[in-house]
């Protein structure tokens, strides 16, 4: 097969040259990279990457293709995929076809053959940038000029560009519990885990306003992970910080955020949110649970986090990231809302952290009206 030349610049000059694969063309975005040794299906399907091009720092990608199972959502959201050895061949009992032909498919370009391990150490060292992937034989210059013209994340809202564009009902049979998800970008293995957890889940748009969740008086309320600056999405903010108003003014209504969810949560309650140099992408993150002193290996996917100075009084922080000492779990004082900064749904990542979906069902347990 013969290999087209293709360069990665990004908005410092820097440039890796490699060749193409999957769709060929041209890319923007931020670069950022994930640790995670498997999962790059459900990496590229989870809408938290929309505007990002992803690179995977372990070498060999694409050896047990892609199926028809563990898409995170319906398409692939990441602009782009960076790796330094991309399999031709794949093998696996659920495989239905390569990684190769998967991003043809969705239009997605990827980047192989370049010093991955250089391009981590100087996302590291200088923070995630954006780039530009081209197998133009423009200048250097010009693509570098393009690459700044790309849009930065701090400021962005992309909630817009995943959310659900209608509301939906995921019946369960036997319901124990009606939860109503605000959907900024959601995973289809949280919906999957709350099904589980005997939930029938109403998923409204990104806009959703207070009063529509309220109207369909849910046990509990689901804030889910997404894209982009949570300080842009304010309308979000917006509702939520009635949501909380409605738990001390009415009647209690347990309130769970993961993600962008936590970040959109502590915003409403009052604190602020900053850009990481890097970010948290990956599925071996520690994370201490500080009620029980227990460590919990995490899968994460953000660049924004709570600023920990900012918690106001009425939060308690109960996560701690061990790697960074950033903010990775918050609980109100006096209300039924809680939130994690990681990915307890583990697609992909360890199951460490799926006892907090039980941990919302009981929050609901406790505030049923009885009768």
């Amino acid at each position: 097969m013969q290999q087209i030349r293709a360069r990665l610049v990004l908005e410092n000059g820097s440039v890796y040259k490699g060749f193409a694969f999957g769709h060929i063309g041209e890319a923007t975005g931020e670069v950022v990279f994930n640790t995670s040794l498997t999962g790059y299906q459900e990496i590229l399907t989870d809408p938290s990457y929309a505007g990002q091009m992803v690179l995977m720092t372990y070498p060999l990608i694409g050896n047990y293709g892609v199926n028809p199972t563990d898409s995170e959502s319906s398409k692939i959201w990441a602009s782009a995929f960076i790796v330094h050895e991309i399999s031709r061949t794949y093998s696996n009992f659920e495989a239905s076809q390569s990684l190769d032909s998967r991003l043809q498919e969705a239009g997605v370009t990827g980047l192989a053959g370049i010093d991955t391990r250089r391009l981590v150490r100087e996302i590291r060292e200088k923070g995630a940038m954006r780039g530009i992937i081209s197998i133009s034989n423009e200048s250097d210059e010009v693509l570098h000029n393009r690459a700044l013209q790309a849009p930065e994340m701090s400021g962005r809202d992309l909630v817009q560009t995943v959310t659900t564009g209608n509301s939906y009902t995921i019946a369960h049979t036997h319901a124990h519990y009606n939860v109503v998800t605000i959907d900024y970008g959601i995973k289809s293995n949280i919906l999957r885990l709350l099904h589980n957890a005997g939930c029938t889940i109403t998923v409204l748009p990104a806009k959703a306003t207070a009063e529509e969740v309220i109207a369909l008086n849910p046990d509990g309320v689901f804030l889910s992970n997404g894209p982009g600056d949570p300080a842009a999405v304010d309308y979000a903010v917006d509702t939520i910080k009635k949501l909380v108003e409605y738990n001390q003014t009415s009647k209690p209504l347990p309130i769970f955020g993961i993600c962008l969810g936590h970040q959109l949560l502590s915003l409403a309650c009052g604190a602020e949110t900053y850009k990481l140099k890097f970010g948290h992408h990956g599925g071996n993150h520690p994370v201490k649970n500080l009620a029980t002193s227990q460590i919990e290996i995490t899968s994460q996917n953000h660049g924004f986090a709570v600023a920990m100075d900012s918690l106001p009084d009425v939060l308690d922080m109960t996560h701690l990231n061990l790697y960074d000492n950033t903010v990775e779990g918050i609980k109100h004082k006096t209300l039924p809302c809680f939130s994690v900064q990681y990915h307890p749904e583990a697609a992909p990542g360890p199951h460490d952290s799926h006892y907090l979906f039980n941990e919302f069902t009981s929050l609901m347990d406790s505030h049923k009206p009885s009768f």
